[in-house]
């Protein structure tokens, strides 16, 4: 997805200069201005419709002809496992198919979605971990998944196998850029 600006407000306003290191997107899909949580639901719903990225792995929101670009403490997408197994983005869309579940050295879990990688939100781990199986159908325990988090295999979520990843790898593996800059 590739957001764009409003092509009548680039009319109006051609040369508003771009945003960076104001707007951020934590671990938990809240959004920060300046560091301070937007609560505000008709501005997180503003941010949430205008976000996507550009052509060159940024993720942005577009404000009129502005881009406020936005710094990723993990990934562009936080994700949120629901307790009838469903899927949704930080923004409340559908996640879509997972193509591909990953776990870091940290034991954070990354999932490749049709809309990019996200990252599962903290507070889901748990749930996460109680649908996770050992290849030979055994719950997986935690044994199971440091060697996963060690680069080893044999751990199943869904049925896609649970893979390794190094989180300084995420940004260049999925094509995005955690930091944003001029």
């Amino acid at each position: 997805m590739i957001s764009a600006p409003d092509p009548a407000a680039l009319a109006r306003w051609p040369d508003v200069p771009a945003c960076y290191d104001w707007l951020s997107l934590d671990r938990r899909g809240c959004w920060r201005l300046q560091g301070e949580a937007v609560v505000h639901a008709g501005l997180a719903g503003f941010l949430n419709a205008n976000y996507g990225r550009d052509a060159a792995g940024n993720w942005l929101v577009h404000n009129g002809p502005q881009r406020v670009f936005v710094a990723l403490d993990y990934a562009p997408w936080i994700l949120r496992l629901h307790p009838d197994g469903g899927l949704t983005t930080h923004t409340g869309a559908d996640a879509g198919a997972i193509v591909a579940a990953h776990l870091d050295e940290e034991g954070n879990v990354l999932l490749d979605t049709p809309r990019g990688p996200g990252l599962l939100d903290d507070r889901d781990l748990a749930a996460f971990v109680a649908q996770c199986r050992r290849s030979d159908g055994g719950v997986a325990d935690d044994e199971a998944l440091l060697a996963v988090m060690a680069g080893g295999s044999g751990v199943v979520w869904r049925g896609l196998p649970l893979q390794a990843i190094a989180r300084a790898a995420v940004p260049e593996r999925f094509g995005f850029r955690r930091r944003p800059a001029p």
